[in-house]
């Protein structure tokens, strides 16, 4: 794995995170961060006394490189923010605790320069666009960088919508630059949380911006919800909704089970969030039966939640992250889900069918078993 990131006569150590489960050709940074920092490095001077905001850094890169200009770091993801952490440290450099955010909570103050990483989730760049509406002036410079393929004419009118007038640079490696001028006098109004209904029951199911299956319930959480009458009894029980994004799942099996205790993991603030909503929402009577835990999968479980072991875990594990294809995130909550189950408890898992689930259960759990499938999609079961 390539850890040295070299540039401008400057050398950072940069791991991706969690380091262990990653695959040796990647590396924590892309050309994206290069085209960014030079821009930054050779055409904005006296960084050191401006007031910076980096949006969606994935691994660190950019909060290294402009560490001693204290800026404030806004990220959606616990695994990035995490990773920022990381290689901070490694680098022996800081940036105070209190300037680190998250996308629900974010900073109040003014903001002469902006850098973004263009994120995946087109939702999630429009989201943090409106917010810094109120904090930008005619005079705040915005650069943003992203893999080529991903800033489109689209990326650009929310640019133009939002906050003023854009224009993107030549490709170079792959990647662009979107240039914006504020214009200081936008005041759009958010068009998040959008809001759908699921039937029998109907519920009303309110979804943030970067949350994922945002306008409707997504063909693999319906799959799940027809075959809930295969779970065990868990009147009672202790079950961990893991990878919860709006809480769907947990929120219908509450409502069959009032009495269980239902924990909410999502390393997506706006995720565990959205899920909180929802509960409180559509099902206040229980809200105090659950837990709501912004993690990397179950890596602070212990730490984080007042139970020390669990009955059942259900989970749709990802297969990406941040742009990477991957199936080391579906691997962690498999081990972490063995690691937090009581003896007897069971791991239910719903995947696409090509995915080589079943051999990871049975490798790992000694047992696994179908318990629905269809044309896409496969629920398996593994016990403790």
């Amino acid at each position: 794995m390539n850890t040295s990131l070299t540039l401008l006569d400057r050398e950072l150590q940069l791991l991706r995170y969690p380091q262990n489960l990653q695959h040796p050709s990647w590396q924590a940074w892309d050309a994206a961060d290069e085209y960014l920092i030079e821009h930054v490095e050779q055409n904005i001077s006296d960084i050191a006394q401006l007031n910076i905001r980096i949006y969606n850094d994935d691994f660190g890169a950019l909060a290294c490189w402009f560490a001693t200009s204290k800026p404030a770091l806004i990220s959606d993801s616990y695994v990035a923010q995490q990773a920022c952490q990381q290689n901070l440290q490694q680098n022996q450099l800081t940036i105070d605790p209190s300037h680190i955010f998250d996308s629900v909570n974010i900073p109040s103050s003014m903001v002469d320069l902006v850098l973004i990483k263009v994120p995946k989730t087109t939702a999630l760049l429009e989201q943090q666009l409106i917010d810094l509406q109120a904090y930008v002036t005619s005079s705040t410079v915005v650069v943003a960088a992203g893999k080529a393929n991903l800033i489109q004419k689209s990326t650009q009118a929310l640019f133009d919508k939002y906050l003023g007038p854009c224009h993107t640079s030549l490709a170079k490696k792959k990647s662009r630059l979107i240039f914006c001028q504020p214009t200081g006098d936008k005041s759009h109004t958010s068009p998040y949380p959008t809001i759908w209904h699921t039937d029998k029951p109907r519920f009303e199911i309110s979804n943030l911006a970067n949350v994922f299956a945002r306008q409707q319930l997504d063909i693999g959480a319906r799959f799940m919800l027809q075959h809930f009458s295969k779970f065990p009894a868990l009147e009672n029980k202790t079950v961990l909704d893991l990878g919860c994004g709006n809480g769907v799942l947990g929120l219908h099996l509450l409502a069959k089970n009032p009495n269980t205790k239902l924990i909410f993991v999502d390393e997506s603030h706006m995720a565990v969030t959205s899920a909180k909503h929802n509960i409180q929402r559509n099902l206040p009577d229980v809200v105090n039966n659950c837990e709501f835990i912004v993690d990397n999968c179950l890596d602070n479980f212990a730490q984080k939640s007042a139970s020390k072991e669990v009955d059942l875990v259900m989970c749709n594990p990802p297969f990406h992250q941040q742009n990477t294809i991957t199936d080391h995130i579906a691997w962690q909550m498999f081990k972490d889900s063995k690691a937090c189950l009581a003896k007897g408890g069971q791991l239910f898992v719903i995947g696409n069918r090509h995915l080589d689930y079943p051999a990871k259960l049975k490798r790992l759990f000694g047992n696994v078993s179908v318990v629905a499938r269809d044309k896409k999609f496969s629920i398996l079961s593994a016990t403790k």
